[in-house]
C-alpha cells in the first residue's frame, strides 16, 4: 500500500485484556489437549548439513509439527488456564505451513533453503517461532522437521496507547490467523489525534494457497474515507524469479499543520493512486539477486481549504502525476540469527548484507499529468558484525522530482542502528537518524517530537526542512516471566534531537532539545497483537514552558 494511504490505528495494548479474559474463563481446569510433539530424532547421528549437501542428499518425508500457544509438556505451563488458552486457539493448519515452504519431498537438500524458510515463517504475525531441521538419514535420504509454535491471534476488542501527550483508544475485533488459515479479518471503532476512524480490513498472504497476497481496506473516517486494494505476487524469496502486482488507493482526510505540538493550520487532501508492476529475475547467483521491475503509476493529489482552517493561502498545489517507470534492485544474501537485541527471549533475525534499489519514472502531458517530471527514488542498507559482539546497521532513502531543472520535493533519509552486547542480559545500543529535504511540498511535513523519538516532548514539536534524533539506551533484560505470558526487560535513555530550518508555520527551532527517562518492556510471549509493549517515564530537559515536566508513554511496538 502506498505511503500516502491512511489508515492511522492506535498501538495495541490487547495482550493484557487477552490475558485477562482467559483468567476470567478459567474458573475450573480443563484436560490437556493431545498436541503433537516432534519425535526423538530417529538417527543416532546425522551428518551436518555441509556433508549432507556434498553428498547430494535427497529430501525424504517433510513433517510438520505446529504447536500451541502452550507446552503442556511443561509443568509450569501445564494448568487450567493454559489448557484453556490451547483449547480456545485454532492451531494453525498444517498445509499453511507446508506452503510457505522453499523445498519439497525430492528436492535436494539445502541448508539455505531451509534457513530461508525459517526466516519467511517467523515473519508471520500467528507464529512465535519457527525450527527446521534434518532428523533422520538414510540411503542418501534426509527428512525434515519443520516445528512451530502459535501465539494468541484474537484481540478482544480494546486498546489503548499514549505518546507525545496524546492519547488513542479502540474497539475492534481482530482475527489474523482466521480458522488457523494465515488470514486476517478484522472490523474496529479507533480514536486518535488526528481522526476517528471506524475500519474494516482483510489480507491474505497466500491467496488459494499461492504466493499471491491481497490487502483491502475500507476506513469511513470523522474526516473522509479510505479505500485500497493491493494484490499481487512478490518476490517471496531470494531465488524467485519474476513478480507482478496492482493496487488502488481512493484516500480523503484532512491534513493538520504541526507547530510546538499544536494544530495551527490544516487543510483538505484526497488522493487518487493506482499502480501495476511486473518484476523479474534470474534468481540468486554467487550470492547476490539481481531484480528489475517495470510498471506504471497514476497518483493524483487534489487540495483545499479545511472546514474552519485559519488561512486559505496555506493550501498545497494540486499534483497529478501519469508515468511509466523502471526500477532495479540488488540484494546480497546474508543474514544471522539473534536474540535478546530488538525483542526478548526470541528468536530475531537481522540482515547483514548489503543491498540498493533505485525507480526512475518520467511524467508528461502526453500521459495525462499536469506537468513534466523525472520521478525519482533510491534506497540502500548495510549491515555487519556478530550477535556475540558488536552489530552496525545502515540504511537510507531518497524520493525527488526534477521539474524545469530543477529538485522539488526532495527528501534525503539516513539511520544508522549500532548494538554492543554486553552479556547475555545487557545490551548497549545507540542509534542516529536524520532528514533533509529541499523544496518540499506543503503536505511533506518534518516532525521531531513524542511519537517518532524525542520521548520527552510532544507529538510533532518541532518543524522544519531537516532534523536529526540521536539516542543513547542502556538495555536489560531480565528472567522474570510473569504468568508465562510477558518475557520483562528495562532501558534507560537519552535523547536528544533538533530541526533546521523554515517552513510556513512552524516557529523559529528551539535548537538542540534533549531527554532522559526509564522504561519497562514486556516482550509478548503468547499473543501476536503486538511484539514489545513500552512503558516510559520521559524528563524533557528544554523546550518552551509549556510543556509538562513529564511525560508518560505507553504503547505497543515492533521492536525493544
Amino acid at each position: 500500500m502506498p505511503p500516502n494511504c491512511r489508515t492511522l490505528r492506535p498501538a495495541q495494548l490487547t495482550p493484557w485484556l487477552a490475558a485477562v479474559a482467559w483468567l476470567a474463563a478459567a474458573a475450573a481446569s480443563c484436560p490437556a489437549d493431545a498436541s503433537e510433539t516432534p519425535p526423538a530424532d530417529s538417527a543416532p547421528v546425522l551428518p551436518d548439513p555441509a556433508e549432507l549437501e556434498r553428498q547430494g542428499a535427497v529430501i525424504g518425508e517433510v513433517f510438520i509439527y505446529p504447536e500451541n500457544i502452550f507446552n503442556l509438556e511443561d509443568p509450569e505451563e501445564n494448568k487450567g488456564l493454559y489448557r484453556l488458552a490451547n483449547k480456545l486457539h485454532i492451531r494453525t493448519r498444517p498445509g499453511v505451513i507446508r506452503q510457505q515452504l522453499l523445498f519439497k519431498s525430492g528436492d535436494l537438500y539445502s541448508e539455505r533453503l531451509l534457513s530461508e524458510s525459517e526466516r519467511i515463517l517467523r515473519s508471520t504475525r500467528y507464529l512465535y517461532d519457527a525450527s527446521i531441521r534434518p532428523v533422520a538419514w538414510r540411503d542418501g535420504v534426509v527428512d525434515v522437521a519443520v516445528t512451530t509454535r502459535d501465539v494468541w491471534t484474537l484481540n478482544p476488542g480494546l486498546s489503548f496507547s499514549r505518546s507525545g501527550g496524546e492519547n488513542s483508544a479502540g474497539v475492534e475485533i481482530e482475527e489474523f490467523n482466521f480458522l488457523g488459515t494465515g488470514t486476517n479479518l478484522s472490523i474496529g471503532r479507533t480514536s486518535d489525534v488526528d481522526r476517528d476512524s471506524t475500519l474494516l480490513e482483510y489480507k491474505d498472504q497466500h491467496l488459494f494457497s499461492t504466493w499471491v497476497k491481497m490487502e483491502a481496506t475500507y476506513a469511513d473516517n470523522s474526516d473522509g474515507s479510505v479505500l485500497a486494494l493491493d494484490i499481487g505476487r512478490p518476490f517471496y524469496a531470494l531465488d524467485t524469479r519474476w513478480a507482478a502486482g496492482a493496487s488502488l488507493v481512493d484516500d480523503e482526510h484532512i491534513e493538520p499543520l504541526y507547530d510546538l505540538g499544536k494544530v495551527v493550520d490544516e487543510f483538505s487532501s484526497h488522493q487518487k493512486f493506482a499502480s501495476v508492476a511486473w518484476g523479474w529475475s534470474r534468481g540468486l547467483e554467487n550470492g547476490w539477486v539481481r531484480r528489475w521491475r517495470i510498471g506504471a503509476t497514476y497518483d493524483e493529489n487534489e487540495f483545499g481549504a479545511a472546514p474552519g482552517s485559519v488561512s486559505a493561502s496555506l493550501v498545497p498545489e494540486n499534483r497529478k502525476l501519469v508515468y511509466p517507470w523502471l526500477g532495479f534492485e540488488l540484494v546480497q544474501d546474508s543474514f544471522g540469527k539473534y536474540n535478546n537485541h530488538d525483542q526478548i527471549g526470541r528468536t530475531e533475525d537481522f540482515y547483514l548484507g548489503s543491498r540498493f534499489g533505485a525507480q526512475i519514472g518520467y511524467a508528461d502531458k502526453a500521459y495525462g499529468a499536469d506537468r513534466s517530471a523525472l520521478i525519482l527514488s533510491a534506497k540502500a542498507s548495510h549491515g555487519s558484525g556478530t550477535s556475540d559482539d558488536a552489530t552496525l546497521l545502515l540504511s537510507s532513502a531518497v524520493t525527488t522530482r526534477v521539474e524545469n531543472g530543477e529538485l522539488r520535493n526532495a527528501v534525503l533519509d539516513g539511520a544508522a542502528r549500532y548494538y554492543v552486547k554486553q552479556s547475555d542480559r545487557r545490551l548497549f545500543f545507540t542509534t542516529l537518524e536524520a532528514s533533509v529535504g529541499r523544496a518540499l511540498d506543503l503536505d511533506t511535513q518534518i516532525l521531531l517530537g513524542g511519537d517518532n523519538g524525542l520521548r520527552g516532548y510532544p507529538l510533532r514539536y518541532q518543524g522544519g526542512d531537516a532534523r536529526a534524533l540521536l539516542t543513547v539506551e542502556q538495555r536489560y533484560f531480565t528472567n522474570w516471566y510473569p504468568f508465562r505470558l510477558f518475557r520483562v526487560g528495562a532501558a534507560a535513555f537519552f535523547d536528544v534531537g533538533r530541526t533546521w530550518g523554515e517552513t510556513p508555520v512552524n516557529t523559529p527551532s528551539l535548537g538542540l532539545l534533549k531527554d532522559v527517562g526509564v522504561g519497562l518492556r514486556f516482550g509478548n510471549s503468547r499473543s501476536g497483537l503486538g511484539n514489545i509493549i513500552h512503558v516510559d517515564l520521559a524528563f524533557p530537559l528544554d523546550g518552551d514552558s509549556s510543556i509538562d515536566d513529564v511525560q508518560l508513554l505507553i504503547e505497543t511496538k515492533e521492536r525493544f
